[in-house]
């Protein structure tokens, strides 16, 4: 949920503020939207903001994509500007070409004259490139934070991007959402390239592939389909997962698969889970998953929060002291795309409020998330909760039975007490009858993994998380 801002909040005037509003703006769509959805249409909007923010202006390419934002986005749009801004702003968008503007969420309509912008540029060789492999440049291993989460995959990812086609190949990297999977492909990516500008590189989100295999079914060009696929030195794929029940997709997959295999091209994957727990993909693809070496990226450790919030502070140029990304890293747990969210209220509280950024000032960005945090979920209160929502007994957390009648709540509750409390692992270990953290890592993984593909379990944990949640 998007932080709102004090009604009376002293707004600033000027170009670059308009700019900070919306790239605040896009920055919490990116987090809130698919990839494919935010690529295709918001990241090509362009933004105008009226000097006394009376209004913003987005610029669109064609009526087609008019009329489309306005039907999906610009409610959403409007709602989120004025959540960060404080005050209504009128929302308009235009044509690209023309003056003509199509008023969305409008008052009366302004007597500033918005006028056209200009045609875009024709874009250089490295932005043709960017198009051509779609990679991000901005996702290195210089800006990657390591840590114990992400330690192996790294390494992994590193000696693939400087022997592709040796070992290692398929590299399947797996965990959950906002962990840094798709940071660390494109990492393999932009280093390759770095080292052979010649070299064949593409980056897709599985969805990609999904539309790219029906659109050459349509079209009857499945020559150029297995040209481009089959003649890559690196294939670089997000969220295999979402190949599930889409036969031909997992058959053309599997040939491009076996053709850069044979070639000594490399194949980088992406999933929510672990090759074996994908459900409804074709088990000849699956051992092809697990031919190669599977890493998991877990949830960054405090440390690890701690360096990834001031790095990426930095990188928007602005220095935050030591002891309020602590704080923050303290509250912000479950993943970097959480954190990047948390930074992103408190970047933009700071500029509208025109404050140093403190710990007072983080609470206030961050009140709601906050509020949540101190309800004090218990991991007492989990294990009561789940044991009265299973029908055993709360006895049955801390002994050594293991009939599946108790020991599936015991990995639920050990699941829940990952997830919603501050407790390491040992500690939760501990307050289940002294186990070993090793022993609740498996349950929080099982768990994890299941929840993705069983809808009754991932049914009865929301009821539970909502329980304790109040």
């Amino acid at each position: 949920m998007t932080e709102e801002l004090p009604r009376n909040t002293p707004h600033p005037s000027g170009p670059d503020a308009g700019q900070a509003l919306w790239q605040a703006c896009i920055e919490q769509l990116a987090q809130d939207l698919p990839a494919q959805q935010f690529n295709t249409w918001i990241k090509p909007l362009v933004a105008q903001v009226a000097g006394d923010f009376s209004r913003i202006t987005l610029y669109v390419p064609n009526r087609f994509t008019l009329d489309w934002i306005r039907a999906q986005y610009a409610g959403r749009i409007a709602a989120l500007v004025e959540s960060l801004y404080g005050q209504s702003i009128v929302l308009e968008l235009a044509l690209a070409q023309r003056t003509a503007v199509s008023r969305t969420h409008s008052v009366a309509p302004s007597p500033a004259n918005m006028g056209a912008v200009d045609p875009p540029a024709a874009p250089d060789d490295s932005a043709r490139g960017a198009l051509r492999n779609r990679l991000n440049a901005g996702l290195t291993f210089d800006t990657l934070v390591e840590g114990t989460a992400n330690r192996m995959a790294r390494a992994a990812a590193m000696h693939v991007a400087g022997m592709p086609g040796h070992l290692y190949n398929p590299l399947f990297i797996y965990g959950g959402v906002g962990l840094g999977k798709t940071h660390l492909v494109h990492a393999v990516g932009n280093k390759l390239l770095a080292d052979r500008p010649d070299a064949k590189v593409l980056y897709i989100h599985a969805e990609q592939f999904v539309s790219d295999v029906v659109k050459a079914y349509q079209r009857k060009t499945f020559d150029e389909f297995k040209e481009r696929y089959h003649s890559l030195d690196l294939l670089l794929i997000d969220d295999v997962q979402f190949f599930a029940n889409k036969d031909r997709t997992q058959e053309e997959f599997f040939n491009a698969f076996e053709a850069l295999l044979a070639k000594k091209s490399h194949i980088v994957m992406t999933s929510d889970t672990y090759p074996k727990g994908l459900a409804d993909i074709h088990e000849r693809l699956v051992s092809r998953f697990d031919s190669g070496l599977t890493v998991a990226i877990e949830p960054p450790e405090l440390e690890m929060r701690v360096a990834i919030l001031i790095n990426k502070a930095r990188a928007e140029n602005v220095e935050m002291p030591e002891e309020v990304a602590f704080f923050v890293a303290k509250n912000v747990r479950s993943n970097v795309r959480e954190l990047e969210g948390a930074l992103r209220k408190i970047l933009a509280y700071s500029r509208f409020n025109q404050k140093e950024i403190s710990i007072q000032l983080a609470r206030e960005a961050l009140r709601d998330l906050l509020s949540i945090q101190n309800r004090q979920i218990s991991v007492e209160n989990i294990q009561k909760t789940v044991a009265d929502y299973y029908k055993i007994k709360v006895a049955d957390m801390y002994s050594k039975k293991r009939p599946a009648s108790i020991a599936r709540p015991r990995q639920i509750a050990m699941y829940l007490a990952k997830e919603l409390t501050q407790k390491s692992l040992p500690e939760i270990g501990e307050l289940f009858g002294g186990r070993d953290h090793t022993t609740v890592l498996h349950a929080v993984r099982k768990i994890s993994a299941e929840r993705q593909q069983l809808t009754e379990l991932n049914q009865q944990l929301h009821v539970l998380e909502q329980t304790l949640k109040g």
